[in-house]
C-alpha cells in the first residue's frame, strides 16, 4: 500500500495570489494534481490544506483532507500532517507538491512500480538530470520523517543517506515543472498547449 500526500497549503509569496487555484487548460492547478494521484496506482490519497477553498475541491474528488494549522513551519509540517494521517499499513509516501499541475498519472505510477521493484528506501525523479517531484519514501524512514524541519522537507534525509536513494529519470521534463511566479505559469500554459496539440 502507497500513500499520496498532496502538500497543498502554502502561501504562494512569490506569485501574490492563490497559484494553487489558477486556471490551466480550462481546470484549476490544484485540480489537476488531484486527478493526476486520482488516476494513479496510489491506494491513498491525502491533501493537506490551510484554506476552505482548497478543501472543498479535494472533498469534492473525494479524497481525505488534513488541516494544516502552522503552515509557517513549511513543507515539514504537512508531510508530517500527512504521514501521520495515513493508513498504518502503508509501506511508503509519495510525497507530492501541489503546484506541480503537468504531473500525470504515468509518471506516478513509474515511481510507483520502480519502488516496487526495488529495494530502496527512497526515490527521487529526474527530470534534465535535476531531482524533482514527487518522491517515495519506505514507512520504514516514518519515524525520521517525522523528525524533519523547517521547509526542506525529506532533502535532508536524502542529503544524509545517499545509500538509500534510487534515481528515476523521467524524460519528459515539462512533467517535474512547479511554478512559483507569474512567469513560471505563463510557461507552463504556454507548454501544456503544446503537449496538447
Amino acid at each position: 500500500m502507497i500513500t499520496g500526500i498532496i502538500m497543498a497549503s502554502g502561501f504562494s509569496k512569490r506569485m501574490n495570489k492563490d497559484k494553487l487555484t489558477l486556471n490551466l487548460g480550462g481546470e484549476l492547478v490544484i485540480e489537476k494534481v488531484i486527478k493526476a494521484a486520482k488516476e494513479s496506482k496510489l491506494d491513498e490519497i491525502i491533501l493537506v490544506y490551510q484554506k476552505e477553498h482548497i478543501k472543498d475541491i479535494a472533498i469534492k474528488y473525494g479524497i481525505k483532507t488534513v488541516f494544516n494549522s502552522c503552515p509557517e513551519k513549511g513543507q515539514s509540517e504537512s508531510m508530517k500532517l500527512g504521514i501521520k494521517s495515513s493508513n498504518l499499513n502503508t509501506e511508503a509516501f509519495m510525497f507530492i507538491v501541489g503546484d506541480q499541475p503537468l504531473l500525470n498519472s504515468r509518471t506516478i505510477d513509474m515511481m510507483i512500480d520502480a519502488f516496487n521493484n526495488d529495494n530502496s528506501e527512497i526515490l527521487v525523479p529526474m527530470y534534465n538530470n535535476e531531482k524533482g517531484s514527487p518522491t517515495i519514501f519506505s514507512s520504514k524512514l516514518k519515524d525520521k520523517l517525522l523528525e524533519v524541519e523547517g521547509d526542506k522537507g525529506g532533502r535532508k534525509i536524502i542529503e544524509k543517506a545517499p545509500h538509500m536513494v534510487k534515481y528515476i529519470s523521467i524524460e519528459d521534463y515539462r512533467v517535474g515543472l512547479d511554478m512559483d511566479t507569474w512567469d513560471e505559469y505563463q510557461q507552463l500554459i504556454e507548454m501544456e498547449m503544446e503537449i496538447e496539440k
